[in-house]
């Protein structure tokens, strides 16, 4: 019985881990990442790579440093904040639910984009639909078994049919490689959206606070977290170049895809170019997959910072909470009159200019608040990049604010 036990308990740790390296995955490789992708290689060309490989490094630096203070401290990011400076947690918290909101609008549009090329439904029916289908998920008493089953066979879903769509766009991999680290144009407004868009706001926590509900805390579990979230970067960096390159062999070849307009999918266009009626299909599965995994990530770890506010509402009250959120996001991006593509390069926008705020916090708890953290010693190289990441984030998004409130005309 003892041995059944250690085996199942070995299992669930496996499963939880693979939860939490798909959920940062696939709410970092969500819809406003693909149509971001597809609008910005449009506009920039190979010249987009650097900030493909910009946008990873600063991933490495906030998951590693973030995951690790979260499970070592064994509290949530508010609740860490709030301890090491009295009301900022209070502040993190309203600003990751806002931006949370503002991504969980932009993802059901996503989904709406979705079912659009892959059923020609219309936009908002197909994103009102897929938010309920949410709800539904939220609603079962087996939520949680639901959304990492979910999770990870979406994630692996959209991994191979986005490779597919790469081969056949045949892209020009010689000078993508020159520019991924020799770029013709560096723009600041880009990669603070795709890093915001990837790494920004709820995106951060997410993983970590899904790794912390698990139970694998302290530092017998560094490892195992460092593993994780290592992996995790590898997935989300491998699958942002890899769609990358797949609209860059579209656009190469001459095609020009419309990034304007109402009802503007430019990432569509491209799936269609490269293979036709089915790239366009297999678009629409992959966004939509995209999509409704991202508004399950947001949802979720959104109403995980609601315990600053209420900390004994209990799973339970937290799943109600998320269905609420859903909902208000739902009826949000229904009211909106904005185009869905324009909706997803605000969110990330938005969320790259508030990120700065909770990696600083961080950071200052890694460098002088190691009572948190028991007798951990805080690796002082991870620090120091830290620091350097976040002086970069900051100067990015004060650069960056007048283009990304642009993206809808604010």
């Amino acid at each position: 019985m003892q041995a059944q036990t250690t085996g199942e308990f070995a299992r669930s740790r496996r499963s939880s881990l693979l939860a939490a390296i798909f959920l940062m995955a696939t709410s970092a490789i969500g819809p406003g990442f693909i149509t971001q992708t597809a609008t910005f290689t449009a506009n920039m060309g190979a010249a987009f790579a650097f900030g493909i490989l910009a946008s990873i490094l600063i991933d490495f630096v906030v998951q590693l440093n973030v995951w690790r203070i979260v499970t070592l401290t064994r509290m949530r990011a508010s609740d860490i904040a709030n301890a090491a400076i009295p009301g900022s947690g209070y502040l993190l918290a309203v600003l990751v639910i806002f931006g949370g909101l503002v991504f969980n609008v932009g993802n059901i549009a996503g989904a709406g984009l979705g079912l659009n090329a892959l059923m020609g439904l219309d936009t908002k029916w197909g994103g009102g639909l897929s938010a309920l289908l949410a709800i539904g998920i939220f609603m079962s008493h087996r939520a949680g078994v639901a959304i990492d089953r979910l999770i990870v066979v979406l994630g692996v879903l959209m991994i191979v049919l986005t490779l597919f769509v790469a081969f056949a766009s045949n892209p020009p991999l010689g000078e993508a490689l020159r520019q991924t680290v020799l770029p013709d144009e560096i723009n600041f407004a880009t990669i603070t959206t795709i890093v915001g868009g990837t790494v920004g706001g709820y995106i951060t926590y997410a993983g970590a606070h899904r790794l912390l509900d698990r139970g694998l805390v302290g530092k017998e579990h560094v490892g195992e977290v460092t593993r994780a979230a290592l992996s995790g970067i590898a997935v989300t960096g491998v699958m942002r170049y890899v769609l990358f390159l797949a609209i860059l062999g579209v656009v190469a070849s001459g095609v020009v895809i419309d990034t304007s307009g109402q009802g503007a999918n430019p990432a569509a266009q491209a799936f269609q170019a490269a293979a036709g009626d089915l790239g366009l299909r297999t678009f629409g599965l992959v966004l939509w997959c995209a999509a409704i995994t991202s508004v399950i990530g947001a949802a979720y770890t959104s109403m995980s910072f609601i315990t600053t506010f209420k900390p004994g509402i209990g799973e339970r009250g937290r799943n109600l909470a998320t269905v609420g959120f859903i909902a208000v996001s739902m009826s949000v991006y229904l009211a909106l009159g904005t185009a869905p593509a324009a909706l997803l390069l605000f969110a990330g926008g938005f969320n790259g200019l508030i990120l700065p705020i909770g990696l600083t916090i961080f950071i200052y708890v890694g460098w002088r608040r190691s009572d948190l953290m028991g007798d951990y010693h805080y690796p002082r190289w991870l620090l120091v990049v830290g620091a350097i990441t976040c002086i970069l984030t900051w100067y990015m998004a004060i650069k960056s604010v007048g283009p990304i409130l642009a993206f809808v005309n604010l």
